[in-house]
C-alpha cells in the first residue's frame, strides 16, 4: 500500500475507529479476485463495513479522497465483476450477514447485503416458504451479489430471476446518498422504479446494503428425469413437448464431454451404460397420481418418436441428488483447466442452429481446444466452457479467448442475443457490450453512471 493511500485509511480509520481494515497483500489478493482465474490482482486495502451508516461513511470518504472502491460479497462471479486490478480499495460485505426481520403477513424476508443464498433458502424452508432462486454456487454467492447482476440459476424457467423476487432494496449511491426503493409495495405507480436501475448494475451505480426478499409457497412434488438424447433439435422438441403437457421446474443440459468430468473427477458411476451426445435433466411438479401416470405417457411418446434413446427418473432423494450432481458438478470438474468462460443467451428456438455456428467457428481457430456446453436450455442459456491446454499460460490463453468471443460473441449479436446471461458484463464481456446494447442505450448507461457516481469511485472499468 502506497504512503499516500495510507494517509487516506488513516483519515477513514478515525472517522470510523471499529471498522475492519487489511493492508497485508497476501490477505487483499484473495478479496481482490472472484472465481475469474486469469487476472493479475491487486487491492491497496480491504474494508470491512457492518451495516449501511459504515458503507455510507467509506463512500463518503472515497469521494473525498478520490479513492476508487470495488463492493465485494460471495466473489463467485465469472466475468471479472469483483476483481481489483490496479489497487483499489476493496469493499467486503461478507461481516453484513444478519437476517433483519420475517414478515409473516407479507412473507417477506429482510437481509443485509452479505447473507448467502442458502442461508435464505434455509430461513424460508424453517418457516414452512420457499426461495425459488437457486444455482450451484447457493452457499457461496451473497443476496447482495445476486441482486447486483440479477442471478438467474436452475429454476428460471418456473420461478424468474432475481429481479421477480426483490420486495425492497437499500442502496447507497456512488454520492453517499442512501436510497429505499421499492418499499416492499406490490402497487406503485408513481412513475418509473429506480429499483430496476440497481438490480444487474453490477456495482456501478451504487452499493446494495439491505434486501428484502420475497418468498413463497413451496413446490408440489416432482419427478426428477435423466435422458439422453442423439441431437440439440430433439431435446428442443422434447422441451417443447414436455413444457405443453407439464409445469416444469427445471430444464437443463450438458453434454457427454461434460458428464466424462463429473464422473471422472468425482468417482461417480456414469448414469447410463452406453453414453450419447447430450443429456438433459428435468423437474416436473406431479402434485397428483395422475400426474405422475401423464409423465410416464409423455416418455413413452419421446421414446416412440426417438427423440430420446434411453432415460431414467428417481426413485429417492438421494437419486435425485445425484441425477442434479451430473449437471452441477461441472464447473468444479472443470476448474482445474482453468477455463474460459461464456454464458450467453438465444431464444431457445435457435438453440439448434447456435451450437453448431459456434463450435464450428471454435474448432476453426484452435482445432486442439477443449469445450464443454451445458446450461439451462429451457430459458436459453448456454454456458461455453473453454479449457485452458497446457501449452499456454494464462495470459496467452485469456487473450486468446478474447479474440475468439469477438467472432463468437458477433454470432450472438447477429442472432438477437444477450453476451452475458447471467455471469455479467464485468470486465470480459465490457468489449462486446455493443453487441447486445445499441450506442443510445449504452450512451444513457454512462449518463446514469455519471449521475449516481459522479467522480466515478464505484467499480471503474467494469461495463463500461
Amino acid at each position: 500500500m502506497s504512503n499516500s493511500l495510507l494517509e487516506k485509511i488513516t483519515h477513514l480509520k478515525n472517522k470510523l475507529p471499529t471498522l475492519e481494515i487489511i493492508t497485508e497483500k497476501s490477505d487483499t489478493d484473495n478479496y481482490a479476485r472472484d472465481w475469474t482465474t486469469y487476472f493479475k490482482v491487486s487491492a491497496g486495502a480491504v474494508l470491512f463495513p457492518e451495516n449501511t451508516d459504515d458503507v455510507i461513511s467509506i463512500i463518503k470518504w472515497a469521494n473525498d479522497f478520490r479513492v476508487p472502491l470495488v463492493p465485494s460479497g460471495g466473489r463467485t462471479g465469472l466475468s471479472g465483476g469483483a476483481c481489483a486490478l490496479n489497487g483499489e480499495v476493496v469493499v467486503s460485505l461478507q461481516k453484513m450477514r444478519k437476517v433483519l426481520e420475517f414478515n409473516a403477513v407479507e412473507q417477506t424476508l429482510l437481509c443485509q447485503a452479505g447473507v448467502v443464498t442458502e442461508t435464505i433458502q434455509n430461513e424460508a424452508h424453517q418457516r414452512g416458504l420457499y426461495y425459488p432462486v437457486d444455482f450451484a454456487a447457493r452457499g457461496s454467492s451473497h443476496i447482495g451479489g445476486n441482486v447486483a447482476t440479477n442471478a438467474g440459476g436452475i429454476r428460471v424457467l418456473r420461478y424468474g430471476l432475481t429481479r421477480n423476487w426483490i420486495a425492497s432494496l437499500k442502496v447507497v449511491t456512488g454520492k453517499g446518498d442512501l436510497l429505499h426503493l421499492g418499499k416492499g409495495l406490490i402497487k406503485d405507480a408513481t412513475g418509473p422504479q429506480l429499483i430496476h436501475l440497481f438490480i444487474g448494475s453490477e456495482g456501478i451505480l451504487g452499493i446494495v446494503t439491505e434486501v428484502e426478499v420475497k418468498l413463497t409457497t413451496p413446490p408440489p412434488p416432482k419427478k426428477v428425469l435423466l435422458l439422453q438424447s442423439h441431437s440439440l433439435t430433439s431435446i428442443i422438441n422434447c422441451f417443447g413437448k414436455l413444457r405443453s403437457r407439464h409445469n416444469l421446474q427445471a430444464f437443463e443440459f450438458f453434454s457427454q464431454l461434460g458428464l466424462d468430468h463429473v464422473v471422472q473427477k468425482f468417482q461417480l458411476s456414469p448414469p447410463f451404460p452406453e453414453k450419447a451426445p447430450f443429456y438433459f435433466l428435468t423437474e416436473i411438479e406431479t402434485p397428483t397420481h395422475q400426474e405422475i401416470e401423464k409423465v410416464f405417457e409423455s416418455l413413452e411418446d419421446l421414446f416412440q418418436e426417438n427423440l430420446i434413446v434411453n432415460g431414467t427418473m428417481a426413485e429417492s432423494t438421494a437419486q435425485e441428488r445425484l441425477f442434479w450432481s451430473y449437471r452441477e458438478h461441472i464447473s468444479e470438474a472443470l476448474s482445474p483447466f482453468k477455463p474460459y468462460k461464456n454464458d450467453i443467451s438465444v431464444r431457445i428456438g435457435q438453440i439448434p442452429q447456435f451450437i453448431p455456428q459456434m463450435d464450428t467457428l471454435i474448432k476453426h481457430f484452435y482445432p486442439d481446444w477443449e469445450v464443454v456446453w451445458f446450461g439451462h436450455i429451457g430459458d436459453g442459456n448456454l454456458h461455453i466452457n473453454i479449457l485452458k491446454p497446457d501449452y499456454l499460460s494464462p495470459e496467452e490463453f485469456f487473450e486468446k479467448c478474447q479474440t475468439i468471443d469477438k467472432e463468437l460473441l458477433k454470432l450472438v449479436g447477429k442472432m438477437g442475443g444477450a453476451i452475458s446471461a447471467e455471469h455479467g458484463v464485468g470486465i470480459t464481456k465490457k468489449p462486446n457490450l455493443h453487441l447486445s446494447k445499441s450506442s443510445v442505450e449504452i450512451e444513457t448507461l454512462k449518463l446514469l453512471k455519471s449521475w449516481f457516481d459522479p467522480n466515478n469511485i464505484l467499480n471503474p472499468g467494469k461495463v463500461l
